[in-house]
């Protein structure tokens, strides 16, 4: 098929979309890009595409129209129970271990479908463990499903579907939905398993307390990473190993298996499908050997032309200085070096490594930051009663901090405690009423319990104070998230809110 746009002007395009939304349109699919622009075009009020490329590429642009774009170029080809040989093998051999593992400890399961489209997967997930779990209410199940196109978020939500989901499934899974004349609607208790959010995996931080993507158990990531540019599907895995527990398992389509992309798992084949699973240290050295190939984000500023395009940045090892002065002399260990030497590992991902270094600092009765350290390695483990321990350790060392509050919030959140973490919440905004994430967190939580109206206050006591931050700074306490990305994403559950 020939394409009507000139090749000059969507290869321009072609660079904007990959830098927004990462997603890869190489010259065999100029057609897919033609379709998606003309598209958009047409809802952004455009009579020609030549217009709306030119307008797109010079302009700055909202978080709507950002979601415009990504509404007109992704695809949202799913349905219930796909790729069933990967269903099968996660009901007879994953779930059975996971759910062994944990029946006789905390009793939890976090599962994060990433790139969920209009929620067909996700709810294959929570109907899989209701069906496999008979004391399920004893249990904390997370089901973090996000996806880049807000449309498909809201079907999702909306969880009614057509006939057409239901294609190459049993007919079991009908007693999970009523017949309603729209189509066929979830059971309610299904669809409280699952929590839908907006998340781009080519910007957004994770893993992450804050968007609630670290310690997972299992990551589906499936017919979402061929679409991004070599450089970006790297540092996207990267990024989901860090998110996943030791031990916790990654599956992606069959099309998307790679050797060499995911060598930093080990692979475990089930008759033919192939999951990845994180190991433990030795894993790490593999990490390293992928981590000096990743490229940082392009940024704006540097791009001949408009936009950059990721393969154009060339990767340059940072100069390493030798600890010892032009004299030789080694110099003193400090309290701070530790430290600072379990942060770098804590950046990396490497939870268990931060527990072995800081272990001993974080015991000493005055070292708040240490012990909030600690708490944050353990919480991205896992490990929630050691993290709630040593951030109560933390809390007991200043008893002032609003930031321990918070934390100790979100780890109580996980551990499913929301009347404790809403009074952690509540303490850490009398310490500081200007609190943004206190704020945030108090929305999520009321809405969490259907209090929509303590929501929305809380939701718009966050927007108002962002509003203080620069669009780009980042929040305290937010492990990397910015004021600007924090006010799409109240925005973002508001206009949800509002539609449903």
């Amino acid at each position: 098929m020939i394409c009507a746009i000139p090749d000059d002007q969507l290869s321009l395009l072609r660079d904007f979309v990959g830098f927004r939304i990462g997603m890869n349109f190489p010259k065999e699919r100029f057609c897919d890009l033609e379709r998606g622009i003309s598209s958009a075009a047409e809802e952004f009020g455009f009579k020609d595409t030549g217009s709306c490329i030119q307008w797109l590429i010079t302009s700055p642009l909202t978080k709507k129209q950002i979601e415009i774009l990504a509404s007109n170029f992704t695809v949202g080809e799913t349905y219930f129970f796909r790729d069933k040989r990967s269903f099968e093998v996660l009901e007879e051999k994953i779930l059975p271990d996971l759910i062994r593992l944990r029946s006789n400890k905390e009793k939890y399961i976090r599962i994060w479908s990433a790139g969920c489209s209009t929620g067909e997967e996700a709810y294959s997930i929570a109907i899989l463990l209701n069906k496999m779990i008979p004391d399920l209410a004893d249990w904390n199940i997370t089901i973090l499903a996000t996806d880049i196109n807000p449309r498909f978020l809201q079907k999702a939500s909306d969880g009614i579907y057509s006939e057409w989901s239901f294609r190459e499934t049993q007919g079991w899974i009908r007693k999970y939905f009523k017949k309603i004349k729209s189509g066929f609607e979830i059971s309610p208790v299904i669809k409280k398993m699952v929590t839908f959010s907006y998340h781009n995996l080519a910007e957004d931080t994770y893993p992450s307390l804050l968007n609630n993507t670290n310690a997972m158990d299992i990551i589906f990531c499936r017919n979402v990473l061929m679409y991004f540019f070599p450089e970006l599907t790297k540092k996207v895995i990267q990024n989901l190993y860090q998110s996943l527990v030791e031990g916790g398992q990654l599956i992606v389509s069959p099309v998307e298996r790679s050797h060499v992309l995911f060598s930093m798992f080990e692979t475990i084949d089930f008759q033919g499908v192939s999951i990845y699973k994180k190991g433990g240290f030795e894993s790490h050295m593999k990490e390293d050997l992928i981590q000096i190939e990743l490229t940082s984000r392009p940024k704006p500023e540097l791009i001949k032309g408009i936009h950059p395009h990721p393969i154009d940045i060339v990767y340059e090892p940072p100069m390493v200085i030798s600890p010892y002065d032009i004299r030789g002399k080694e110099p003193e260990q400090t309290e701070e070096q530790p430290y600072e030497e379990a942060l770098i590992l804590y950046e990396k991902g490497r939870y268990a490594q931060v527990v072995e270094k800081i272990g001993s600092l974080a015991s000493l009765d005055n070292d708040t930051k240490a012990k909030t350290l600690l708490a944050r390695a353990y919480a991205n483990q896992g490990i929630l009663a050691e993290a709630l321990k040593w951030c109560e350790k933390a809390i007991a060392a200043d008893n002032l901090s609003p930031g321990c509050h918070y934390l100790r919030a979100t780890i109580l959140q996980e551990l499913g405690q929301v009347e404790e973490a809403m009074k952690s919440l509540k303490r850490a905004l009398y310490l500081d009423q200007d609190f943004v994430l206190a704020h945030f967190g108090l929305g999520n939580l009321n809405k969490l319990q259907g209090k929509f109206r303590e929501s929305e206050k809380s939701f718009e006591n966050a927007l108002m104070l962002v509003k203080r931050f620069r669009q780009d700074e980042i929040l305290p306490g937010s492990e990397g998230v910015t004021a600007g990305r924090l006010s799409e994403i109240i925005t973002s559950i508001k206009g949800r809110r509002e539609m449903a």
